[in-house]
């Protein structure tokens, strides 16, 4: 089939004009699968909603590389509106000089948005259950649950969505799973951080596991690619102390410069410029055991970086 020429959109109709399109035929849903130049896209922005592109062009000069990722400025991103590109370009532009076509595609659908929906597409056992992971239940039905981490057990239970991570757990009536959009907004409005900052973190230099942590403390797993190296840097906060479980360590540490391998150990003071790098060939793993007043990640003061970070 041709491609059609789209005359318009209509957003979530009513029960009973939606089962007037289905009746009638000649409708179709929306995919939000768009294929055009970039040139184009920016230019039916810039017409419709110039204070989303003016954020978008912030922030794309603002922008920052390391590695393989260009990240654009984060202040500037922050800054655009919230708005989903459907609504604030591509539903205006039938009647437009951005006209636009459609192409059919009959592909089956199913819009996963929410853990109720993947619970339906999932194969079930006898009692309706759909579980990954380490689970085990008793007299429990209808449950989807999703173990990452450890063993999660249910009994005498039914209808529930369960989702474990290191990060966090999720309990919700299977019918009420889209409302887990009130918990992200809660995060946020409570200054939390588990919504945007995960238990691993991946960096351009490898990643690093918080495995534990208390009052004044923290301990992390650390792992550093064959020769990358993390910024040369300092704390105002915290001290640290590095244990090498695996692989060779380069570390700067003030004005001197160490190599140590599996067992060994050292100490970094408060304020004390340092750096830790991978000159070897395998992956080098550390402990790393902090301890100090503050010890969120913006304590970080790079001095040098080979990844352009600030």
């Amino acid at each position: 089939m041709l491609p059609l020429a789209v005359e318009r959109f209509v957003e979530k109709p009513d029960a009973a004009t939606a089962q007037t399109y289905l009746d009638e035929g000649g409708y179709y849903w929306n995919a939000g699968m768009f294929v055009l130049k970039a040139s184009v896209w920016l230019k039916a922005m810039n017409k419709f909603r110039p204070d989303i592109g003016q954020a978008t062009q912030d922030a794309w000069d603002k922008r920052s590389t390391d590695a393989a990722f260009v990240r654009p400025g984060k202040v500037e991103f922050a800054a655009s509106p919230s708005e989903s590109i459907d609504y604030a370009v591509m539903e205006r532009c039938p009647g437009s000089p951005f006209a636009i076509k459609m192409t059919p595609l009959d592909a089956g659908w199913n819009d996963l948005g929410a853990w109720d929906a993947v619970w339906n597409v999932l194969n079930k056992d006898a009692n309706g259950n759909a579980h990954f992971g380490d689970v085990l239940t008793t007299d429990t039905r209808n449950t989807l649950v999703h173990a990452t981490s450890r063993l999660v057990s249910l009994v005498g239970v039914q209808n529930l969505v369960v989702v474990e991570t290191p990060d966090a757990v999720l309990i919700a009536d299977k019918s009420r799973s889209q409302d887990v959009k009130q918990i992200v907004n809660d995060l946020t409005s409570n200054g939390r951080e588990e919504h945007t900052l995960h238990r691993k973190v991946h960096r351009p230099w490898g990643w690093y596991d918080s495995i534990d942590d208390g009052h004044r403390f923290k301990v992390k797993r650390i792992q550093v690619k064959p020769k990358a190296s993390l910024s040369l840097q300092k704390h105002h906060h915290r001290a640290e102390h590095w244990v090498v479980v695996k692989g060779t360590a380069e570390i700067t540490n003030g004005d001197k410069t160490i190599l140590l391998t599996e067992n060994q150990s050292t100490y970094i003071p408060l304020g004390e410029v340092h750096r830790l790098a991978n000159p070897g060939t395998m992956p080098l793993e550390i402990i790393d055991v902090q301890s100090g007043s503050y010890l969120g990640e913006d304590d970080i003061v790079r001095l040098e970086d080979t990844y352009g970070r600030q």
